[in-house]
């Protein structure tokens, strides 16, 4: 592990002092105007002020970082000269925060970085805080950055990108509104399911993305029941932070190849849209993908189960004295039944149709789908033609 993971209720406040161990006498605070009126910007300056620590800000981060908020924020940085940054937020801060570290440190433009390990000097060290239980942003290497022009989805990888330290505080999850509480969750869920089963598992990733899948399955819902209950949000970022180092150490499927067409062309938020995309890809995956003229609740023999199969119910082998997630032998019908569920009972739309994607654009969006990166990590080989089908059932 590359970040020091320091969770628990009111640790915000060891901002300061963690920053100063770091040896930071100036820090760039990056965040977006959401989290200042919530109150969290404030504590969190207290506690660098402090620490004795000059902060200065950049609040210009939207809710799907682009290339032109990352330039933005890297003006400031050239003007203040920290030597820290801090990224206070959801994923979105937390990404434009390491997307203005390689610029500032490397220059250039963020297209210059979209693949894995083309910084070529040290970068700054950076301290995550993130106020959702959702993207695994703190604990990953990559920035996710959009393109302005194109809107297209950059992944801009480098290990130097890594945050020193993620502090997690559930108090700092409280004030985010319901429906971001549910696509962020959603997002989570998503990291867990993908990466235990990806081409690309490994011992090391399988550790994390069970143990997320334990807190996040159990917890999700009692969030979204009770938005105050501490407990929950806890388990809820922690599973969202092991999540994301599952992804560090492995990578994601066709899940996210189908969910970020829809969000660079129809705006649809990637929590929202990969929550969609998740219960049909699992179905895929394990040969369980039938069809609409073909019975739903098929349970597989044990001699059918492929390799995705037998993944998915370890998973839900994890779980299985909760009382909340299917039974083993459901296996993946189960699995997707469930997240299914999941969305509908957190208020999230459980189809295209309803997003107001247009079905017109499936075509397009499944040859897009096919060129996303993702998709050659999908534990099933999928191509364009199977993007269509799941796009049009999911429709």
């Amino acid at each position: 592990m590359r970040t020091r993971l320091v969770s628990g209720r009111g640790a915000v406040e060891q901002l300061g002092r963690l920053a100063a161990e770091l040896g930071a006498r100036k820090v760039l605070l990056v965040t977006d105007p959401g989290i200042q009126a919530a109150g969290h910007y404030d504590r969190a300056c207290d506690s660098l002020r402090q620490a004795k620590l000059h902060v200065h800000t950049f609040t210009d981060v939207g809710e799907n970082p682009t290339t032109e908020h990352v330039e933005r924020g890297s003006v400031v940085a050239r003007a203040c000269r920290p030597d820290l940054i801090v990224g206070l937020g959801g994923g979105s801060s937390l990404d434009c925060a390491k997307g203005i570290n390689f610029l500032h440190t490397n220059g250039g433009r963020m297209q210059d970085y979209w693949g894995l390990g083309l910084a070529k000097h040290p970068m700054l060290p950076m301290i995550a805080v993130p106020t959702t239980g959702g993207t695994g942003s703190e604990m990953q290497s990559f920035a996710l950055i959009s393109d302005a022009q194109t809107h297209q989805k950059m992944a801009c990888g480098d290990k130097k990108a890594s945050f020193a330290i993620a502090l997690l505080d559930p108090e700092l999850t409280i004030t985010q509104p319901s429906r971001v509480t549910a696509v962020t969750g959603m997002d989570a869920i998503s990291h867990a399911v993908e990466s235990y089963v990806c081409n690309r598992r490994n011992p090391i990733s399988t550790i994390y993305s069970r143990e997320a899948w334990r807190l996040l399955a159990t917890n999700y819902l009692r969030v979204i029941q009770d938005p105050t209950n501490l407990e929950a949000r806890e388990a809820m970022q922690l599973g969202a932070a092991y999540a994301g180092l599952a992804i560090e150490n492995s990578m994601l499927g066709a899940a996210h190849s189908l969910a970020n067409p829809i969000t660079a062309k129809f705006g649809t938020v990637h929590g929202q849209a990969v929550g969609i995309a998740l219960p049909y890809v699992v179905r895929f995956n394990a040969g369980s993908f039938l069809g609409n003229n073909e019975p739903s609740d098929r349970i597989m023999d044990s001699s059918d189960l492929n390799k995705a199969e037998q993944w998915y119910r370890e998973l839900l082998l994890v779980t299985q004295d909760s009382n909340i997630t299917p039974s083993v032998e459901s296996g993946s019908v189960g699995l997707a039944e469930f997240l299914t569920n999941l969305l509908t009972a957190a208020g999230l739309e459980a189809c295209w149709r309803k997003c107001g994607v247009d079905s017109a654009a499936i075509p397009e969006l499944a040859d897009e789908a096919a060129r996303q990166w993702t998709a050659k990590f999908n534990p099933r080989t999928i191509t364009a033609s199977d993007f269509v089908k799941i796009y049009q059932d999911s429709w």
